[in-house]
């Protein structure tokens, strides 16, 4: 497997110039949308942390829409904002974190979740330095991730469902098991961004506990 962590150039500079040219290269799919639509826009916020690279993932409150689940930093988009000012706004309300269009270096795939939502996965690299505060209404804690963790041999793994559909499951550290939708774009986030891998998740199956 090609090491994400030794692109020409070095350290994080580096890794952002190969992430940028893998999203550019990648022909990414977009979602029919009528005009009732329910519209989200999420980030994948690359950052350094303690050293070397993390992805930036937040827990819900133990209330209101998701309660309690991991997510990425985002929600429904206001009004006429498009995908990537809605997570960048968001991205800013939950975390603290202001970055601009220049700082977003692409977008994967649309993501249609079983509750009918359209999201849109929009990955940044924002400004150093970055002081990070989460919203407490919204965010009950931050957790950066190492982005080694997600390309390591046992992630992601597959189970099946009640159903026996496969399940995707991306096991970041002890107590963070993380499903589709989620896990989805973390997975086509790796596969993407940081491999070069053209992966498709759309068809991913989404455990009951997360259509909410």
């Amino acid at each position: 497997m090609t090491d994400p962590y030794e692109p020409a150039g070095s350290g994080i500079n580096g890794l952002e110039e190969r992430v940028r040219a893998n999203l550019a290269a990648f022909a990414r799919r977009t979602a029919a949308a009528s005009p009732n639509a329910r519209r989200a826009g999420v980030c994948l916020t690359l950052h350094p942390h303690r050293g070397e690279p993390h992805v930036l993932l937040i827990k819900r409150v133990a209330r209101g829409r998701n309660a309690g689940q991991w997510a990425l930093p985002g929600g429904r988009l206001d009004g006429t904002e498009t995908p990537q000012q809605g997570a960048l706004r968001e991205l800013a309300e939950e975390t603290g974190i202001c970055a601009g269009p220049a700082e977003v270096a692409g977008q994967l795939d649309d993501f249609v979740t079983d509750s009918g939502f359209i999201i849109t996965p929009v990955v940044v690299l924002p400004r150093l330095p970055l002081r990070l505060e989460r919203n407490r209404d919204e965010v009950h804690s931050l957790h950066p991730i190492p982005l080694r963790r997600l390309t390591d041999p046992d992630v992601p793994r597959w189970r099946t469902d009640p159903r026996g559909r496969p399940l995707l499951q991306m096991p970041l550290r002890r107590g963070m098991v993380i499903h589709a939708p989620t896990g989805a774009l973390l997975w086509q986030f790796r596969e993407v961004a940081l491999l070069g891998r053209a992966t498709r998740v759309a068809d991913l199956t989404q455990p009951d506990f997360t259509r909410t």
